[in-house]
């Protein structure tokens, strides 16, 4: 970018400086979101309460199924070859 155009977009620094931030936020979350670590603790703290009775049989099959599908997604993505 020339001295000219920079001069000219300089009122948008903050427009593109906030963007930045909020792409690099979403990309952190999704990444966690993702995280195969994340995803089986979850599983555990899962199987935590249906131990414990807070939960009953049919809402955790249902959240473990919805684990399980992240879990598998989280891996593809990971290891595309299927390694």
């Amino acid at each position: 970018m020339g001295l000219v155009a920079g001069l000219l977009t300089l009122p948008l620094a903050p427009v593109r400086g906030v963007a930045w931030v909020v792409d690099k936020v979403r990309l952190a979350a999704e990444q966690e979101l993702n995280d195969p670590a994340v995803l089986q603790e979850e599983l555990a703290s899962l199987e935590r309460a249906r131990e414990e009775g807070r939960i009953g049989e049919e809402e955790f099959a249902q959240q473990e199924d919805a684990l399980l599908a992240r879990l598998m997604t989280a891996r593809q993505q990971r290891f595309p070859s299927g390694g």
